[in-house]
Order: C-alpha cells, then structure tokens, then sequence
C-alpha cells in the first residue's frame, strides 16, 4: 500500500496580523492625505506669509474632495474607519499633556470664574441657536463647542463622545474654519470703533477667536501686550475642553443613540462606567493632571504635542473620506447662520465680561 504524505496545513495567520493587514490601506490613505494638506500649509505659509488654512482643515476638505468623485470599497474601509475613531482617541488623550492647570490658575479667580461663565453661557446659547434654526442636536452640540471652545479641536474631541457622524463634523469644522479667518482679519478692525485698549482686546481675542495660533495672528498686529494676555485667555478657554467633554460622556449618553424618527432607543436603565466615562477622556484627564504636576518632562511636550496635531489630522482626513459633499451642501445655510449668529452672541457676552470685570 502506497501511503502519500499529506500536504502541510499552512498555520493560520495571527488575528493581530490579519486586523493590521485590514487596517493598513485606509490608515495609509489617511496618512497621505495629511502628508498633502501639511505640504499645501507650508506651501500657503510661504506664498502668503501666514497659513491662513490650516492642515487640519485641508484634511479634511481633501477627504470629502476625494469622497466626492470616489467611493472608498471595502478594503479602504477598515483602515479609514479605524483612523476616525481610535487614532482621534489616542490624540485626545495626547492633548492632555498640553494643559498646565497650575499655570492657568495663577491668573486669578475673578477672570478664571469669568471666561468658564462666558463658555457656560455661549454654549447654551450657541445650542438654542442651532436648534431654533433647524440643527439636529448632534451638530448642534459641536457648532456649540466649536465656537465656544476652541473650535476645530473641541468639535474633533467632542464628536466621538456624542457619537456625531462624520459629515455633522465636516460641516461643522468646514464652516468655523471659514469663520475663523474672517474673524482673524476683522476683529482687529474692532479697536478703533469700540476704543479698546491693548488689554481688552487681548481678552476679546482669546475669548472669541478659535485656535491659538489664530489668537496670535489677531493680536500680532495689535499690540505684544495683547498677544500676552490673548493667548493666556485662550488657554484658560482650552481648558474648559474637559469639563464640557467629561459633563457630555456622562449626561450626554442620550445623543450617542440612534435620533433617527421612528428609530429612538429608549436608555438602558443602568450604563457602564466606560459607555458614561469614555476611556479616552479619563485618559485626558489623567494626561493634564501628570503634566500639571510636572511628571511628563518639559523636553517630551512639545514632541507629545506634534504628536496629537498629527494624529488629529490623520483623523481630519478620515472623517472628510467619510462625507457626502450633497449632504454637507444641504446643511449649510443652517450651519452658516448658526455658526455666524453663535459667534456674534459670543462676541457680545465677552465683550459684557470685560465691562464687568472693569479690565482697562
């Protein structure tokens, strides 16, 4: 009898290695599309002088240009799917190591208790806005964050914890990015009709203006003493970013069920304390409080912080890879006059806080 080996069964690949072999084509996709947005940032910066729109922001308008004339299969899938949640996740977290609690607390009570009122009152007011025109809550929530908080960086870090879908995010980030160039260029305009003084307008520009980097460019001009107190005011604003996100994860849980009419889920009764709590914020938290204690070292923030830009913008692109330009073209009169009058109310309430705080 003539026996025959029997073929090798080949040894079935590690479920590690099958997940990144899913994950890496859209990873990649994402990673590239950043790589273009931050050579266009150089490339805008060298031309104009400035970077008037950030990578961030050509990120994500990259992806949705992408998405428009193609639709990703499902070998992209994975990977972009992977880099709108868990990459933005890891660079939430990152992001804690930014925020120096003890320095933001030597500024004093009254103004510290002064800018966390005129984020209180700009977010509620900035939601009945948005709701009132027609926003559903979700983009309502962000449109709110964004123009309170700090804009780009407060949508991306509140869009996972209220469960946002992606084209609620790039609507919402595409037109405050608008808006935030506008407002760089024209607050400025501002010191002479109102008559303000260096001191105040750097109060009214950390206050209103978006991004640090666009304090900067809004207070340059001005005068260094309002590029001093604009940005000081900008990060004690910034650091309102964690309450607001760790007030939603835990009584926002209702805005992470599906809202579509006729498809409400009714609330469990009883919620997991990572399903109130997402890990990624405790993680936040756990990041500023090592840095407040000077714990993380002075030479690792500034790597740590490029870090969490790159990540964030490898989300920004996934995101945009994820959106219907039809879509966000139908929301944006809404989202326009929501964002527009938001602002405004915010302009209002800061400049209230400085005649009550009597600052000169």
């Amino acid at each position: 009898m003539t026996t025959h080996a029997s073929a090798p069964v080949p040894a079935p690949s590690s479920p590690l290695l099958r997940g990144a072999g899913r994950i890496l084509p859209g990873l990649g996709l994402c990673a590239g599309i950043s790589a273009v947005a931050f050579a266009l940032e150089h490339v805008e910066a060298l031309a104009t002088g400035r970077a008037w729109l950030e990578a961030l922001v050509l990120a994500i308008l990259l992806g949705t240009a992408i998405r428009s004339v193609w639709t990703p299969s499902e070998r992209w899938r994975p990977g972009i799917a992977f880099s709108a949640k868990m990459v933005l996740e890891i660079a939430i977290v990152l992001l804690g190591a930014s925020l120096n609690v003890a320095m933001i607390m030597a500024a004093g009570p009254a103004l510290l208790v002064g800018i966390a009122m005129v984020v209180a009152i700009a977010l509620a007011v900035s939601f009945l806005l948005g709701r009132a025109l027609g926003l559903p809550k979700r983009m309502a929530v962000l449109v709110a964050c964004g123009n309170s908080i700090c804009g780009n960086s407060a949508i991306a870090a509140v869009a996972p914890v209220i469960g946002a879908d992606g084209k609620d995010v790039a609507a919402s980030i595409a037109f405050t990015a608008v808006l935030g160039v506008l407002v760089v260029l024209g607050l400025p305009l501002l010191v002479p009709l109102l008559r303000l003084s260096e001191t105040q307008y750097g109060v009214l520009a950390g206050l209103t203006v978006y991004a640090v980097p666009q304090v900067l460019a809004a207070t340059a001009p001005v005068a260094a003493a309002s590029v001093q107190i604009g940005t000081l005011v900008k990060l004690v604003r910034v650091l309102m970013l964690g309450p607001v996100v760790l007030a939603l994860s835990v009584f926002g849980h209702r805005l992470r069920e599906d809202s579509t009419e006729g498809n409400a889920k009714p609330a469990p009764r009883r919620l997991a304390v990572n399903k109130l709590v997402p890990w990624f914020i405790i993680a936040f938290l756990g990041m500023a409080a090592l840095r407040s204690h000077g714990v993380i070292p002075e030479v690792a923030l500034a790597p740590i912080a490029k870090t969490a830009t790159i990540l964030t913008i490898i989300s920004m692109a996934a995101l945009g890879l994820g959106v219907d330009i039809r879509v966000v073209a139908r929301a944006g009169g809404r989202v326009t006059a929501a964002v527009t009058l938001s602002l405004i109310a915010l302009a209002a309430v800061s400049l209230g806080l400085i005649r009550l705080l009597g600052i000169a």
